[in-house]
């Protein structure tokens, strides 16, 4: 049951938030809005207020605005008829919605009680010809501060290197046998197999946790740290899989809410924080130039600009929007499959 009303509240917040992004801006734009969707058809009911018609869906996979004329630019109120930048404003404006909810969604997480772990990161072993060894790390040192952030415990030394791929940093170290020292190195970008960015193991944890709640005046600028820190490790994510030529682990409807129920259980703070790194990667996802997606309608604005003006017929755009959203369905429909049979054979939904 808290699997089921986490990952409802979840996906209902994302939704409204993303959708209420193409809403607003379309309704300044004085563009009509025909119908603002929760899931997809078919309908379960709905009520009109005004020229637009809310609706609750039977598919529970998304939501949408329903715009008059998205491709055609004939009726005088319809989206193809206003300009380039404000349909790429409108058509645009979810996925930055959905880049704008995390900061409020990670500053609630610190303000109410989450739980904070410490432990002493222990350096355990040290891979040859690795940036650590030819830093000078041993096995046996304890890493204090990275960058002079404190280090707290692994997830925060995991974090700060992710997001400094590629360029130097400057990690404060101790050993029982002589005093704290500082070096330098680069976490690589493409490191091998079996070796970390930076080619150390850590020594297991010994971990004490406690919870911790942080007043509005510190939530507020550790929300905003947050939101870049977790933008930069998306960033540095995708180009690993261009870098390294490996495709991304995915998982489907099914597998995000079984994940969404493990980490409810850990507490509301946890809770809002996941939902923040899911709004970005729903932002994310949306912009990708894939027909069906926001993404995909923004392709034909910008080839407008190559094309001098020059639009793609409404005909043959609806199509390719239908061909691609019918893969995307199909796509999900897939990989729901795979994780139903991780459940079935008992393997973990995020490996």
């Amino acid at each position: 049951m808290l699997t089921i009303v986490s990952f409802a509240g979840v996906l209902i917040l994302l939704i409204l938030v993303h959708e209420f992004g193409h809403f607003i801006t379309a309704k300044l734009a004085g563009v009509k809005v025909e119908e603002f969707g929760l899931g997809f058809p078919p309908k379960i009911f709905g009520f009109k207020v005004g020229e637009t018609e809310y609706t609750l869906n039977m598919v529970p996979l998304g939501g949408f605005c329903r715009l008059l004329g998205e491709e055609d630019p004939k009726e005088k109120r319809s989206l193809a008829s206003r300009n380039k930048g404000i349909r790429i404003l409108v058509l645009s404006a979810g996925s930055l919605m959905n880049l704008v909810l995390p900061f409020f969604l990670f500053t609630a997480s610190f303000m109410v009680p989450h739980p904070v772990f410490s432990e002493q990161v222990r350096v355990e072993s040290v891979s040859p010809d690795s940036p650590a060894a030819a830093a000078g790390i041993q096995p046996g040192d304890v890493i204090l501060e990275i960058n002079g952030a404190e280090v707290k415990n692994r997830a925060d030394l995991t974090i700060n290197i992710r997001r400094n791929l590629g360029k130097e940093i400057k990690l404060l170290l101790k050993n029982s046998q002589e005093a704290p020292r500082t070096v330098t190195l680069v976490p690589r970008l493409n490191p091998p197999s079996e070796q970390g960015a930076i080619g150390i193991l850590l020594s297991p944890p010994e971990m004490t946790g406690a919870k911790e709640t942080k007043p509005v005046w510190e939530a507020v600028p550790l929300g905003i740290k947050t939101t870049w820190d977790t933008l930069v490790l998306f960033r540095n994510e995708i180009a690993g899989w261009f870098i390294t030529k490996q495709a991304p682990e995915v998982s489907g409807p099914i597998g995000i809410a079984r994940f969404t129920g493990v980490v409810a259980q850990a507490g509301l703070g946890p809770l809002l924080a996941f939902t923040a790194i899911i709004s970005i990667n729903l932002a994310i996802v949306n912009l990708l130039p894939v027909p069906g997606l926001d993404g995909g309608r923004l392709v034909f604005v910008f080839l407008e600009f190559f094309m001098r003006g020059k639009r793609i017929s409404p005909a043959r755009e609806r199509i390719v929007h239908f061909i691609g959203f019918a893969m995307l369905i199909s796509l999900v429909l897939l990989v729901s499959y795979f994780d139903v049979m991780r459940l079935v054979s008992g393997d973990s939904l995020f490996p």
